[in-house]
């Protein structure tokens, strides 16, 4: 159903810079291996053959990387001349897609979606794009996101703490005509200028999925990473 995965793999990694310096956030090594290494490997797990990269950041590390240790992946790349945001960087990628649906993820960031469920649920809505949620408990450094009986996306809520809630999980399916039809500028934020400013004028919907997360954006779940891995 769906073949063809965005990843966005363009991320400085300022804030791990402390443990890992002078790599891409997705670059990073985790049990000997890149983070990337997992990241691929799950999706192609989950039905994945087309890989489209989005980078920036030392791309030429990307590049290399995967040509190296994947010669036979089915891929392309995405390559930004200068950094334009995450909304930016998905519009780029999103030329290179032929499928009507896409996969959209970070590359940092490991959350085992059951794709198929996701796949059903943008379907059957018919939507413009589709999150997938992880229900998290006592938490501060995620916003969460609400939903309406039917499954639409109500509100996306800042960052604070709170005691239980669904965090978007960073993965999305999106249709990519109806996304690169949008009146969007060239450097823009995709969570802040296309999600939360869209949110209830599109079909919007969240799937839930308690599954294994693992965002390894700051020193301390880069850790866990390593002890879990």
């Amino acid at each position: 159903m769906i073949h063809t995965a965005i990843i966005l793999a363009g991320g400085l990694g300022t804030r791990l810079r402390s443990v890992v310096s002078n790599v891409p956030k997705c670059m990073a090594p985790v049990a000997g291996k890149p983070f990337l290494y997992y990241v691929i490997n799950y999706l192609q797990s989950q039905g994945i053959e087309q890989f489209i990269f989005s980078v920036g950041y030392k791309s030429d590390m990307i590049v290399e990387y995967v040509s190296e240790q994947f010669p036979n992946l089915n891929n392309q790349f995405s390559i930004e001349d200068e950094p334009l945001g995450t909304g930016g960087a998905v519009k780029l990628a999103c030329r290179l897609v032929k499928d009507e649906n896409v996969l959209l993820l970070n590359g940092d960031t490991l959350f085992k979606i059951n794709l198929s469920e996701l796949a059903t649920l943008h379907i059957e809505k018919n939507a413009d794009c589709s999150l997938c949620l992880k229900p998290m408990k006592d938490f501060d450094r995620y916003g969460v996101v609400e939903l309406n009986n039917d499954l639409a996306v109500s509100a996306f809520k800042e960052k604070k703490a709170y005691k239980t809630g669904l965090i978007n999980g960073g993965v999305y399916l999106l249709k990519t005509s109806t996304f690169l039809n949008e009146d969007l500028p060239e450097k823009f934020s995709f969570e802040k200028e296309y999600l939360e400013a869209f949110v209830g004028e599109r079909k919007m919907y969240g799937k839930v999925q308690d599954e294994y997360f693992i965002d390894i954006g700051i020193p301390e779940d880069f850790e866990r990473a390593k002890r879990e891995f």
